[in-house]
């Protein structure tokens, strides 16, 4: 179990073999913030005077928010999804991915505070493609995108986002799982789409069948996917691949052991730049 001490620094005390053996060099999750703060209004410290801008913070062009992200999805081959049950465990669980090396980030909807996490994160960590996932109206995309989201997620898809809520200022990825859906959201103008939820459709093999008459369509995999099938879905053509349970552990998040996350979150992310690598090199 994680010990916080006075100056923010998490340990393990006895870290799991697993992970030692994967890589060399010790691990110590180094937290952002002063504390873990206990009330909403000050998990962030910059939070009550900060009021994000989507607009004004972008030193792009709208149309390349699109863009940034899609090659940062690509590049990565990750993209980490975070459910936590507050906004304080959720921005601390954030900052330990993000120092483990996750560059994608998908905040669920269902998060409390979610907004106020987002512009949080954004602001933490301007660099970073941050979105928000499970949307499912275009009141909520609206929010997200206001809030600064540069990505918006869902599980089927969303006609109204798609047409008439993103404009070029974030990139939405609906979800899909038949071929027939596939082709529709491509033609609508999805320029990435996520295959959900992919571990009950047959996994790495219903990745491979899609690719073959669908080469030109950008995937995500979702759902179900672990560490050590990272490698075995990008190398059968899925762009990227959703990681929830495999970062944010449920019991880590429980215990608020964000070492663990730090963990899990650079063991996911080397294994994610391998397979990128080893795709370059093949295709």
């Amino acid at each position: 179990m994680a010990v916080s001490s006075s100056n923010g620094l998490w340990s393990m005390a006895s870290p799991n073999s697993f992970f030692l053996s994967s890589i060399k060099d010790p691990f110590i999750f180094i937290s952002t913030s002063n504390s873990c703060s206990k009330s909403r209004s000050s998990f962030c410290s910059k939070q009550n005077s900060y009021k994000y801008s989507h607009q004004n913070a972008l030193s792009y062009s709208p149309n390349s928010v699109a863009d940034k992200v899609l090659k940062d999805i690509r590049n990565s081959g990750i993209i980490a999804c975070l459910r936590a049950h507050s906004a304080e465990v959720a921005v601390e669980a954030a900052r330990a991915a993000f120092q483990g090396g996750i560059s994608v980030l998908e905040v669920v909807m269902s998060n409390p505070g979610v907004l106020e996490v987002l512009q949080c994160l954004i602001h933490e960590y301007p660099s970073k493609s941050i979105g928000v996932g499970t949307v499912l109206d275009g009141k909520d995309a609206k929010d997200a995108i206001k809030s600064g989201a540069k990505f918006l997620m869902s599980p089927a898809m969303v006609k109204d986002i798609l047409d008439d809520v993103t404009r070029g200022q974030a990139l939405y990825i609906p979800g899909v799982m038949t071929p027939t859906e596939i082709l529709f959201a491509f033609n609508a103008g999805a320029k990435l789409v996520k295959v959900y939820p992919v571990s009950a459709l047959g996994g790495v093999q219903y990745i491979s069948a899609l690719r073959k008459p669908f080469p030109h369509i950008p995937m995500v995999a979702s759902q179900g996917i672990t560490i050590d099938s990272i490698g075995d879905y990008i190398s059968q053509g899925a762009s990227s691949v959703v990681l929830s349970d495999a970062i944010f552990d449920k019991k880590a998040l429980d215990q608020q052991n964000f070492d663990t996350i730090y963990q899990l979150a650079r063991l996911a992310a080397l294994q994610g730049d391998e397979a990128v690598e080893s795709r370059r090199r093949v295709w």
